[in-house]
């Protein structure tokens, strides 16, 4: 062999060393290519499922907010159907006195119905949180008082205080629902 077939020898060992590594390289380009398709893919599908997710809840939600501001108004409107059958009754009792008026003479029994029918409204409504203030002789509270005006107290110890009280005032379970018309000691 001479130098030359040598260096052609040597050459196409070169040449096939460099040609496996460029098709190794090729093969890990590849390789790596299609990792990165995989993984873009993943994340696709991974996103079209968020969203899918976001899509669902959004339309849950907006169920929940009409079927709630449904039974909002459902509630509002029956909100006062207990306190109105609780009133029925006295609403028949007083039918059936002033039906009464006409026929009855004397003017006691008819006082008494009527006293009778007034007690039986008080403590229905009693039953349903309703409590009446007690202003008269008090100290003047703005807070649950409105006073109409000032007259000059009859006695020291009334100054300050509610005189009198021209429309009573009302608890609805604790909170002031209206508020006592009061004439105040000055």
């Amino acid at each position: 062999m001479n130098n030359e077939e040598v260096l052609n020898i040597e050459d196409q060992a070169t040449m096939e060393t460099t040609g496996t590594e460029g098709l190794v390289q090729e093969g890990i380009s590849e390789v790596e290519a299609q990792a990165e398709v995989s993984q873009v893919e993943k994340m696709e599908a991974e996103i079209g499922e968020l969203k899918d997710k976001y899509l669902r809840l959004y339309a849950d939600f907006e169920n929940f907010r009409r079927r709630t501001a449904k039974e909002k108004l459902e509630l509002m409107g029956t909100a006062n159907e207990e306190l109105m059958k609780a009133v029925l009754p006295v609403v028949d009792d007083f039918e059936r006195a002033m039906g009464s008026f006409e026929t009855v003479t004397e003017i006691a029994p008819l006082k008494e119905g009527v006293r009778l029918i007034f007690t039986k409204l008080s403590k229905t409504l009693e039953s349903r949180g309703l409590k009446p203030m007690i202003s008269k002789g008090e100290v003047f509270n703005a807070d649950i008082h409105e006073s109409i005006t000032q007259f000059p107290a009859p006695s020291e110890d009334l100054k300050g205080k509610v005189i009198d009280e021209v429309e009573k005032g009302y608890f609805l379970h604790d909170k002031v629902i209206r508020y006592a018309k009061v004439v105040v000691g000055s």
